[in-house]
């Protein structure tokens, strides 16, 4: 995309239509991103709205984090007539998200190969647990991916698996399906044919253990959970400072560990000669991190902070993320913007953590409410027919 077309407003994915039938975190997540690029995204929901709008627990910021900027529009899928209407729909968009379990849309008519013969030049994509092969008719959730895909293991403690704290495969799985649409629209250009973009949960987390897989290949020894691993680094922990708060602190060469050694006023570590070097000190690790706990407890952590800053020394406290609605960099760099929420009120929503042209791509419009935009979409269909 030119300079020209962002000095003019305009998104990137302008003019590209997008059709979604999707719920929970990875397809919705597809069909946000290309939204947020500038696609005209049309949510099909049941009669009663999509389920995951009345999750729970864990599970009830998902529809507000993951469906911006998108139409919302009700089509019962269980009738001959909202079948018709979804299909006439699709005839009128490029791309096409689905993430159901298999099986679900063929029954429907909806699968790849039934509208692919209506239009050649739809870009279908198949959010799943499992890509084609012995696993792919199972059922899968992130978690159930995280325990076989290595993540778990490799997350806690020997002995005690342990998911991530957050989506991250539903999340990868639909920013992987977004490559798969704009590549696909692109060779689109050429050969004016679509095809089908197949992602999933399982092989996502495989891509994100690819790195502990080589490890194994590289060396013969299987590597251990990141708790118990062996750091490359002496200083590369949490340490817990006065008053219980607690502070990651990563001094990662010999100069920074000099210069860590001279802020915390205790020059005499940094010349003791066993720990002149990173692996001499990796050696005694236990025994340093001991004598740095000792000193880091009778410190604050807003005293000590200003000064790793000063002094260019890696740190991070450990944030929850509720925090994260006060943090100062996400609010003066545009991180958060404002959004009205489908039941009228405002929330701040986290933005795609990119910038295109120096300038972040946020918020169009409110959250959709259920079938808010049904008599708008559907109007403009018969008008078309």
């Amino acid at each position: 995309m030119s300079n020209q077309t962002h000095c003019n407003g305009r998104l990137p994915l302008e003019g590209v239509r997008v059709i979604e039938f999707t719920h929970m975190v990875m397809g919705p997540t597809c069909g946000m991103i290309l939204a947020d690029l500038g696609a005209e995204v049309i949510k099909i929901e049941p009669p009663g709205g999509d389920k995951t709008r009345q999750l729970p627990g864990l599970g009830i910021g998902f529809f507000r984090s993951f469906n911006r900027n998108k139409k919302s529009v009700v089509l019962d899928l269980d009738t001959p007539e909202g079948r018709r209407t979804a299909i006439e729909l699709i005839g009128t968009c490029d791309v096409m998200i689905e993430n159901f379990r298999p099986g679900l849309m063929a029954k429907r008519g909806l699968d790849y190969a039934s509208l692919s013969a209506l239009y050649p030049g739809l870009v279908y994509v198949s959010h799943k647990g499992f890509l084609p092969g012995p696993y792919e008719k199972r059922l899968a959730l992130d978690e159930v991916v995280q325990m076989m895909g290595g993540l778990a293991y490799m997350t806690g403690p020997v002995g005690r698996p342990l998911r991530a704290g957050t989506s991250v495969n539903d999340i990868m799985g639909g920013m992987f399906g977004v490559i798969g649409v704009l590549a696909a629209l692109r060779e689109r250009e050429r050969t004016g044919r679509g095809q089908e973009v197949q992602s999933a949960l399982f092989e996502n987390c495989v891509f994100l253990c690819s790195q502990h897989m080589q490890q194994f290949a590289m060396t013969g020894e299987a590597p251990p959970p990141m708790p118990a691993r062996v750091s490359a680094w002496s200083v590369y922990d949490v340490f817990t400072l006065a008053e219980g708060e607690q502070l990651f602190i990563g001094a990662v060469s010999d100069k920074q560990f000099v210069t860590l050694c001279r802020l915390l006023e205790r020059p005499d570590l940094a010349a003791e000669p066993r720990f002149a070097t990173n692996a001499q000190r990796v050696a005694v690790r236990p025994e340093l991190l001991e004598r740095l706990g000792a000193i880091l407890v009778q410190l604050r952590v807003e005293d000590l902070t200003p000064k790793l800053e000063a002094a260019g020394i890696p740190y991070a406290p450990i944030v929850r993320p509720h925090q994260l609605f006060d943090d100062p960099h996400l609010k003066a760099s545009g991180g958060l913007a404002p959004m009205r929420t489908d039941d009228g009120g405002m929330t701040e929503i986290a933005l795609l953590p990119l910038t295109m042209d120096g300038r972040r791509l946020g918020v169009r419009r409110a959250l959709a409410r259920i079938g808010e935009h049904t008599q708008e979409v559907l109007s403009r269909l018969k008008a078309i027919v």
